[in-house]
């Protein structure tokens, strides 16, 4: 089966298999989505959604971002990890965004990649989730370890996995390929002890039963 083949029919049976596949960050407008985005590195959705809970009752415009003091917003993400980093950008990200887009945040890759904090993978979060916009395919952690189980790329590097994804889905279907492989790999195909046994894909992937094995096809 060859690469093409296994995402049309991956394309086929992830939408039955997760209808209701969607961004699990909880937001209301772009710079909600935004500011979790930011968040979410090297964090669970769960614990950003939480910190979001008390963080958006402080902060509820950009200029708020920028006006907050450093030590009070590290305070509040501080459970998300690398909290003074990320309090660094939250704070850079409001004020750029005040400066240069009048306090709204952006909808193009190029203005919004350039934002504090944010890079390409945040801004397609964004473009895809907040603004209806495929300018590309989300590439965490979850997407490139399927990607390389399921066989539709060699590579590890986010950038040519997201080249790769980019080459073998339709366009309109990018932002939700994203959803149903992290779907997919927080309910069945996980990092550790994937449940390949009950896998939904089982006949046509190349690394069932091995999941560490990533074949290059």
């Amino acid at each position: 089966m060859t690469r093409k083949q296994r995402v049309e029919e991956l394309l086929r049976e992830l939408p039955q298999i997760y209808p209701d596949a969607h961004c699990e960050l909880d937001f209301k407008n772009p710079l909600e989505l935004l500011v979790a985005t930011i968040l979410s590195a090297q964090c669970t959705d769960v614990r950003v959604n939480m910190v979001t809970k008390v963080l958006f009752k402080r902060c509820k415009t950009a200029k708020d971002y920028s006006d907050i003091s450093q030590e009070e917003l590290e305070g509040i993400v501080r459970s998300t990890g690398f909290y003074r980093n990320k309090a660094k950008s939250l704070r850079g990200m409001g004020t750029a965004l005040v400066e240069r887009h009048a306090g709204e945040v952006p909808s193009s890759m190029e203005e919004l990649s350039a934002i504090p904090g944010a890079g390409r993978k945040t801004a397609n979060v964004v473009l895809g989730n907040a603004f209806d916009i495929n300018e590309g395919v989300v590439v965490d952690t979850h997407v490139g370890r399927l990607s390389l189980r399921l066989g539709l790329t060699s590579n590890s590097d986010p950038v040519k996995v997201e080249q790769d994804l980019m080459k073998l889905c339709p366009q309109e279907q990018w932002t939700l390929l994203s959803h149903w492989l992290i779907w997919h790999g927080r309910r069945r195909c996980k990092a550790r002890n994937p449940d390949c046994k009950e896998c939904e894909f089982r006949d046509l992937c190349p690394s069932v039963d091995h999941p560490d094995r990533y074949l290059k096809k």
